[in-house]
């Protein structure tokens, strides 16, 4: 028996024979103990020096096998407290997750060896004629809000959700989205979509900024802004801020945005859980929006529709207080946009809505005839 051996028989081990062990770095081990993610058996109190025992081994192979997932710290922690079935419904879920996102840049990817090889327009534009997008957009001022500063917009090519801030919020919001609205009447090729709306956007933000300057404190006034932009077989999204935007697919949703919030950040460091993410006292300080001041770069991304897709677009006045599994299952049982607007909003309003709400639904059908 070698001393390694010697140091598992003895029950606890060095922070080395364990990071060999559970081929994790030492440096590794001492962020998750950090993090409460994984928390030695002893730390002497005079050295720091930390000891493993070896039924810890089981849970620090987990997690490095997720780490190679790449799933973040917080949802790590969260699979690795739960029994097995359901971590294992959690690790399916967050896979699903990347495979959506895999998709949408495979197809940016397929559109950009097309385009390169041909040097023509012709990826993600073969069923431009067959499919179209039923829609329909709400905003409400909510319950508790004197103003309604949210702006949803709903048309045949572009669907947006504004939620503005600050002593203009509202007209901020509104400007925003009308000058993505110009894009509507151009027929913009599948590949010059996201150009197009990343062009929009620095203009919108531009007249944001001229509402913003007209007012006592130009820094505090903004919106954030999540559009889509539809060719006919593809989707552009744009996003920056904490609105979102989701898609139920094959009875699945998935969350396409991510939100720019100090909260968010904090929860992709691993240092809250999501749980403690929902009702932090910084989850709706926002780390991008289209402001008074400075300019940002707003999220972009290509996705390709099928026919059955269903995409909501919301502020955070419905994400915040309606369960992902209430949005869900509504997405999932209203036969068609306009209803599964109005149930969303009532679900809001059944908890109290207090915050303004906006909300767009589009389903992605064969075109008739």
């Amino acid at each position: 028996m070698g001393p390694a051996d010697e140091e598992w028989a003895m029950g606890l081990v060095t922070i080395g024979a364990f990071a060999r062990a559970s081929r994790l770095s030492a440096k590794a081990l001492r962020l998750y103990d950090e993090l409460g993610l994984l928390v030695p058996a002893y730390v002497d109190p005079v050295t720091g020096y930390r000891r493993y025992a070896p039924e810890q081994l089981e849970r620090a192979r987990l997690v490095a096998w997720l780490r190679r997932l790449g799933m973040p710290l917080a949802r790590i922690r969260a699979v690795c407290d739960l029994d097995g079935p359901a971590a294992a419904h959690e690790v399916r879920a967050f896979w699903a997750g990347v495979e959506a996102d895999t998709a949408a840049r495979r197809d940016l990817a397929g559109f950009l060896v097309d385009y390169l090889s041909t040097g023509k327009d012709t990826a993600m534009t073969k069923t431009t004629a067959s499919m179209e997008i039923r829609y329909a957009a709400r905003s409400d001022s909510g319950l508790v809000r004197p103003i309604n500063q949210d702006t949803a917009y709903a048309g045949p090519r572009l669907l947006a959700v504004a939620d503005g801030f600050g002593s203009a919020g509202g007209p901020a919001g509104a400007a925003a989205v009308d000058v993505l609205k110009r894009l509507e009447p151009d027929g913009i090729a599948a590949g010059a979509l996201l150009d197009a709306l990343a062009d929009a956007v620095e203009q919108a933000g531009h007249t944001v900024r001229e509402i913003a300057a007209a007012e006592p404190a130009p820094g505090e006034v903004g919106t954030t802004l999540t559009a889509m932009l539809w060719t006919g077989s593809a989707l552009a999204l744009v996003h920056i801020g904490d609105s979102r935007a989701y898609l139920l697919r094959g009875g699945e949703l998935f969350r396409i945005t991510h939100d720019h919030t100090v909260a968010q950040s904090m929860l992709d460091e691993g240092r809250i859980t999501p749980d403690e993410a929902i009702s932090h006292p910084q989850r709706a300080l926002l780390l991008r929006a289209l402001a008074g001041t400075g300019e940002v770069t707003p999220d972009t991304s290509l996705h390709d529709a099928h026919p059955g897709d269903r995409y909501l677009l919301c502020s955070d006045g419905l994400s915040t207080v309606v369960p992902t599994e209430t949005i869900h299952r509504t997405l999932a049982t209203t036969a068609t946009p306009a209803q599964a607007v109005h149930d969303l909003v009532a679900q809001a309003h059944h908890v109290g809505a207090p915050d303004n709400i906006g909300c767009v639904v589009a389903d992605v059908v064969a075109r008739r005839g």
